[in-house]
């Protein structure tokens, strides 16, 4: 087990400036496994014939910890005063804020900002409720909803536990593609009291991002959201998957050398995620795709089927899906597969498992943090290897596809996200990999790569111009920034 930032921690020593322990100390963290930082000097800490400095360490787990104390601590002439947790520290009284993007030091800007002057924008807006697009943050502005019950690898937490990914959520949709999000976490798992909360806050929003909502809830929320807003509704944890993951496979196809058309595929995990992907797979023209649960491949022969008590998105995925009829776990059908893709949990399938795939397989194994199998373990049978972890070569990562897919969106004033905009959305991440660079260990883009959300978002716009869905021009838009018209 490797230390990592997700486990470090700042240590505030005391040491005896007659001693110097200073290297000592340093070879002390490294032999308790500690992975050093920094080190920095606290000016004025310390008392007389003492130096204050600062230690930021990395660490394996939480229980790690204790070890590298203790080997401060047994150093001569040191003294451990405090220690903090960083990533911690971090989420202290929340990671995000709002701030003004105008100052207000005037009467005039009171004024302006507020009363008597913003009457005459709320009058305005009265008479065409659309004009909020240009004269409020609703035009920036997503909402990442949640209801708690399918965090992460975690599961059921609840909305208050649910907020710290939320809130690192409108981190990202900040940071990458300049859109201002912000964490609805709600205390209920009702399906209609989730849809008319989040119908009803709406007005507010120009977006909204749904976040870890447990299947199969989340597909009627979504289903229904839609047909009753007119802004754009996206489940990222089905559809961001699916974006990315198809761009993953655009650009390994190009290595491979296979058309999309002549693919088989399996895939585990038929969750939120499994079926977006399932069904973005079909629309680029996949006809041979098998799903797999935990109680193996799913058809119309499965035992469930049969006896009726398969219902909703599972009795689609046995009637349009594995059209051999396949029957049996990973291990079994995955014989004469092109592609896996896994959205289930650690170790579902056996390494010596891939041998049995066609010519240059390609395997997309995202279960977080444990893959189901592990690169390493894969190497010797595959061609393409990408997993869910950064610590690995071609991460598929949903940052890549949500702040694009949402920028792009609001610029055009789309008030959907169709599934051609999803399409182009993975096209254009794929676009982002050249020709030279491209490679087996580098089939989709860093979640780093600052071209990723501009490239993406002008490939939702030109698509949403396409389908005669954008409501802004660059006509518009411009009238907006500039405040043309008659405003009296």
């Amino acid at each position: 087990m490797t230390a990592s930032a997700q486990y470090s921690v700042t240590v505030r020593v005391e040491l005896d400036a007659r001693q110097e322990p200073l290297g000592k100390l340093t070879a002390a963290i490294a032999e308790a496994g500690g992975a050093l930082q920094s080190v920095d000097l606290i000016p004025g800490g310390g008392g007389e014939g003492k130096r204050l400095r600062e230690f930021t360490i990395d660490a394996q787990s939480a229980e790690h910890w204790e070890n590298i104390l203790k080997a401060i601590g047994a150093t001569g002439g040191a003294r451990v005063i405090d220690f903090s947790d960083r990533t911690f520290e971090m989420h202290r009284r929340g990671k995000i804020e709002v701030t003004n993007k105008y100052p207000l030091n005037t009467r005039d800007d009171l004024s302006m900002a507020y009363t008597p002057g913003v009457a005459r924008v709320c009058e305005y807006i009265a008479a065409d409720p659309a004009k909020a697009f240009e004269y409020t943050i609703k035009a920036n502005t997503v909402a990442v909803v949640s209801d708690g019950s399918a965090v992460l690898g975690l599961g059921d937490i609840g909305p208050e536990a649910a907020m710290p990914v939320m809130e690192g959520k409108a981190m990202l949709f900040k940071e990458f593609a300049g859109v201002d999000a912000f964490p609805i976490c709600v205390p209920t798992q009702d399906v209609d009291e989730i849809i008319e909360t989040v119908v009803n806050i709406s007005p507010t929003f120009g977006g909204v991002n749904l976040e870890d909502i447990a299947a199969p809830r989340c597909f009627e929320i979504e289903d229904r959201l839609k047909e009753r807003l007119d802004i754009p509704v996206f489940h990222d944890d089905q559809h961001g998957t699916a974006v990315v993951v198809m761009a993953a496979l655009f650009n390994s196809l190009k290595i491979v050398d296979k058309p999309i058309e002549s693919l088989r595929v399996l895939v585990v995990g038929i969750g939120a995620a499994g079926v977006a992907c399932t069904k973005m797979m079909m629309a680029a023209g996949i006809t041979d795709i098998i799903g797999c649960d935990r109680n193996g491949a799913i058809s119309v022969d499965s035992p469930a089927y049969v006896a009726g008590e398969m219902t909703g998105i599972k009795r689609w995925f046995a009637e349009n899906t594995n059209p051999n009829r396949l029957q049996g776990g990973p291990n079994e059908v995955i014989e004469g597969c092109d592609l896996f893709i896994g959205l289930s949990g650690p170790g579902v399938l056996e390494a010596k498992s891939l041998d049995k795939m066609n010519r240059d397989p390609i395997v997309f194994a995202m279960a977080n943090p444990n893959p189901e199998v592990m690169p390493e373990e894969a190497d010797p049978y595959v061609r393409i290897m990408a997993t869910g972890r950064s610590d690995y070569p071609n991460q598929i990562n949903n940052v890549l596809c949500f702040p694009g897919i949402f920028r792009g969106a609001l610029d055009a004033g789309a008030p959907k996200i169709t599934e051609e905009m999803k399409m182009a959305a993975a096209y254009g991440i794929a676009d982002v990999v050249t020709e030279e660079d491209l490679s087996e260990d580098y089939v989709i883009p860093s979640v780093f790569n600052r071209d990723v959300a501009p490239i993406v978002a002008a490939s939702v716009v030109e698509e949403a111009r396409n389908e005669g869905i954008a409501r802004f021009t660059d006509d518009t838009q411009t009238m907006g920034l500039t405040g043309g018209g008659d405003r009296s």
